[in-house]
């Protein structure tokens, strides 16, 4: 059991010490973007289940490799809210507000919802590419995908998910998603599966973009982070005066 404990703590240790903080002073109030994701993604599900409101989200929301571009690019914002219909919507609605909610904690609302979009939008352009490429290639997809919908809020909880993972030292978790979305794809190869993939190669580069950047400053401080090493001479003492009564 203490082994257990122990390397709970080595994996998740810092995550729960940067989550603790905030989340003991502001509550719910700490986590507006998640909180607001989780109602915005069952509203549209919601909405998307009726017959007055399939269009409207369809024509919003939902992006296809077959639509242009430009309208492709201009659905995705709200696309990062509108779950598949065939799954489950409480699977979607827990993982937005477990995975979410860790994320703005430790990284802040602005990078949770630049990350987010960041892991959507290489699943979107990923698609595009691999019809262009064709089945015949191994990244390639076959030419029905392209009126497939995509994946939805899951690119972006896994690429979360990763970053998180990466960022907070708990790489086992990290690495378990991974692996977990790799044999996703080679048990049931589709377009989601491959777009998880896309969004995890996506926050990886931005990993490796920033453990470089990380590198080539202490590089350029010429240290490891530590403050320097201040040698003393006796001109650098202070001189303490008598006070003579």
């Amino acid at each position: 059991m203490n082994t257990l404990a122990r390397l709970c703590r080595a994996e998740w240790g810092p995550l729960y010490a940067a989550m603790r903080p905030p989340l003991l002073r502001r509550r719910l109030g700490a986590v507006p973007l998640t909180v607001g994701a989780v109602c915005l993604t069952a509203v549209l599900h919601g909405a998307h289940g009726t017959s007055w409101g399939y269009g409207l989200v369809q024509g919003a929301g939902t992006v296809r490799a077959a639509d242009p571009l430009w309208l492709a690019l201009l659905r995705t914002p709200l696309s990062l809210f509108v779950p598949a219909l065939d799954l489950p919507v409480w699977g979607a609605l827990a993982q937005i507000l477990v995975v979410f909610g860790i994320a703005e904690l430790c990284l802040g609302r602005r990078r949770t919802l630049a990350l987010a979009y960041a892991a959507t939008l290489a699943g979107t352009l990923y698609a595009r590419l691999g019809i262009a490429l064709g089945p015949h290639t191994p990244l390639g997809l076959p030419t029905s995908d392209a009126h497939v919908v995509d994946t939805g809020p899951s690119a972006a909880v896994v690429g979360l998910a990763v970053y998180v993972g990466w960022r907070h030292g708990a790489y086992v978790t990290a690495g378990a998603v991974i692996a977990a979305m790799v044999i996703e794809v080679l048990v049931k190869e589709n377009l989601a599966g491959k777009e998880h993939l896309a969004a995890i190669a996506a926050v990886s580069a931005l990993c490796a973009a920033g453990a470089l950047r990380q590198r080539w400053s202490r590089a350029r401080t010429g240290s490891s982070g530590a403050p320097p090493i201040q040698s003393w001479t006796l001109r650098d003492r202070p001189v303490q005066r008598r006070s003579w009564r």
